[in-house]
Order: C-alpha cells, then structure tokens, then sequence
C-alpha cells in the first residue's frame, strides 16, 4: 500500500442545508487529489462522503436549530498515511450519542438514524465537546 504524506484540509461553511454541496465538493476534491498516492482513500471515498453529509447535516438540523443560520460549522480533514479523520465543529449544546436507542428491525424512529449510520460507514466514531465549548464529531476511517 502506497504511504501517504500527512496532508490537512479545512472548511468552515455557515450552518444551511444549502452549503452541502459546497461541502461535499471540497471534500471529493480533496479524495480526487489523492488518487495517485493511495488507492484506499478513492475506493471509501464515497462512504466517507456521506458520512461527511449526514454529520453535517446533523450538525445544522439538530445543534443549530437554534442559531443564526450564520454560525459557522468547521470542518477538518487529516489524512495520515493509513487513516482519514474528518471531524465536524459545531457550537450547539452537547448530547450524548450513546443514549440514543438503536433502531430495530422494522421499527420507525423519529429521529437517531444518522449516528447508527455514522457508524456502519466508518471505523470509529466519537462525540465530545471541547474546552473552547463546541462539540467535535470525529469520523475515521482505516486502510488497512
């Protein structure tokens, strides 16, 4: 597998649904420049790309729903050799992901699909707030 050099992206956006584009074309441009280097990166890139969409998503339908539709969202991108984190920077309150009931076969939820998602598309997931007070959702996924 081709080694990667550790490469960094970043976006901030305000927080509308109709930025999502902007962002989902920053994010496949930056797996387009990538091709050559590590074949891994382009073949998850569409796993990636929407887990990058629902996590944004989320963060502008649930933890800004109550901000000015100017508040930013940052988004980073890391990619290090062998792994690709995206982490998502949002100002809403915190929550915690854990105590979202899981959907079951058959069952219809009102909400909570999307962390359940989140993590069938990546390898791990995490949820935390930061001491500068935003939350951080962190989606990585490996190589190997």
């Amino acid at each position: 597998m081709a080694e990667i050099d550790s490469r960094k992206e970043h976006l901030k956006v305000v927080s509308r649904l109709d930025v999502v584009a902007q962002v989902q074309r920053w994010f496949r441009e930056a797996c387009c420049s990538l091709e050559g280097e590590s074949a891994w990166v382009g073949s998850h890139c569409d796993r990636l790309a929407l887990a990058l969409t629902e996590g944004f998503t989320n963060a502008v339908r649930h933890a800004h729903a109550h901000l000015p539709p100017e508040t930013g969202i940052d988004i980073d991108l890391s990619l290090d050799g062998d792994q690709v984190e995206i982490r998502i920077w949002d100002h809403g309150a915190p929550f915690n992901p854990e105590l979202l009931p899981e959907p079951q076969p058959g069952e219809l939820l009102d909400s909570g699909y999307g962390w359940f998602l989140l993590r069938r598309l990546a390898d791990k997931v995490t949820y935390h707030r930061a001491q500068d007070g935003r939350n951080c959702l962190s989606i990585v996924k490996y190589g190997t």
